[in-house]
């Protein structure tokens, strides 16, 4: 081997962020994924918004790109301006975007979402929002109304429960029309899947609630009924599992999510994605990496150098990045250049339409 190749492989080493990867049947360019990241800029009829398009595919060097959280029935909304995926047109303008993406040759997964008691009556008709137990969150959602505050939602009986996971299924067969190359189920940040699964907000006396393995047997229902859909090389999983967001808790995190993780695993999807900041107290990617054997995503405030560190020590597969790639279109080609970043703008992250969303620029040369 001549110097310079020699040079070039300890490089290529000390960096694995920029090797390419293979997850399940889909050749990845690289280790960094775009994560999902809620923008409400939908259009009527939660229709994903055109400028979208341009959002994506302006990302699509990143390995994989997973999608803002999109709601797979009107039960599953509890935001303004978010995408859905339970109807004609919502799928029609996903086929846009994932062409696109396909186009700068990405990989793109849509993020399953349905938020639980993270709602309000006013998208509901004045309806309820639905929840493992008739706890309320606290805080305030945001409604065409204004604030307002979360209510009390409704216990879902044991025998609705069916229906969502259908909701679910029918979403993933909407997904896989509209041209993804997979899907991820939101199961993180106090969202339904989340709230079954943790304590302090199941409190449910029946098969789906107490124990375990009966808090995490509906969330298991819905990656099934996907995985009927996809096959389980092309389903992932986001848990958050020392999230607080949402008013969300549990008495013991390492037993709850590791039992989760095991589980997961044993049914086979592709990968696990886990906010879990490594700066954070209890910080269980390490324990949740060895109970899962596929591939093991991490995310939450990592850089270009912590990002390496997480692979090099094999704690994590693949690293996923947020506000980074909010901000920086061609965030993979700026680490690779130790290019400075571009700012992100906060007063934009959430609704609007081209500012703070398709303008920032890239890294030229």
């Amino acid at each position: 081997m001549s110097p310079t190749a020699a040079t070039a492989k300890a490089a290529q080493a000390a960096e694995p962020l920029f090797e390419p990867y293979q997850l399940g049947p889909l050749h990845l360019s690289n280790r960094m994924v775009m994560a999902p990241m809620t923008r409400s800029r939908a259009l009527a009829g939660n229709v994903p918004n055109p400028l979208a398009e341009t959002y994506y595919r302006q990302r699509a060097s990143a390995g994989l790109i997973v999608t803002e959280g999109s709601q797979v029935s009107p039960q599953g909304q509890g935001y303004i301006r978010t995408p859905g995926i339970h109807s004609p047109e919502q799928v029609a303008a996903w086929r846009k975007i994932t062409a696109a993406v396909a186009r700068e040759g990405g990989k793109i997964f849509l993020q399953l979402w349905h938020v639980g008691r993270v709602s309000h009556p006013d998208f509901h008709g004045g309806a309820l929002p639905v929840a493992p137990s008739a706890i309320a969150a606290e805080g305030e959602v945001f409604t065409e109304k204004g604030p307002q505050k979360m209510v009390t939602p409704r216990a879902l009986d044991a025998s609705e429960l069916p229906g969502i996971v259908a909701q679910f299924r029918k979403a993933a067969e909407n997904a896989k029309a509209a041209g993804f190359d997979g899907v991820e189920i939101h199961g993180a940040n106090g969202y339904l899947l989340d709230q079954f699964t943790r304590d302090g907000s199941n409190h449910r006396t029946d098969a789906y609630g107490g124990s375990l393995e009966n808090r995490v047997r509906f969330p298991l229902e819905v990656t099934q009924a996907v995985i009927d859909v996809w096959g389980k090389d092309r389903v992932g999983y986001r848990i958050s599992p020392n999230g607080a967001f949402n008013s969300m808790s549990d008495s013991n995190p390492r037993e709850t999510f590791s039992y989760l993780a095991e589980r997961l695993s044993d049914l086979g999807i592709v990968y696990l994605h886990s906010f879990d900041p490594p700066s954070g107290p209890n910080h269980l990617s390490p324990v949740l990496r060895k109970v899962f054997k596929g591939t093991f995503i991490v995310n939450g405030g990592y850089d270009l150098a912590s990002g390496n560190a997480a692979i090099q020590s094999g704690e994590a597969d693949l690293v996923a990045y947020g506000v980074a790639f909010l901000a920086n279109p061609d965030l993979p080609h700026r680490f690779e250049r130790r290019a400075p970043l571009n700012a992100p703008d906060q007063a934009t992250f959430y609704a609007g339409e081209q500012k703070g969303y398709t303008d920032y620029p890239a890294l030229i040369g």
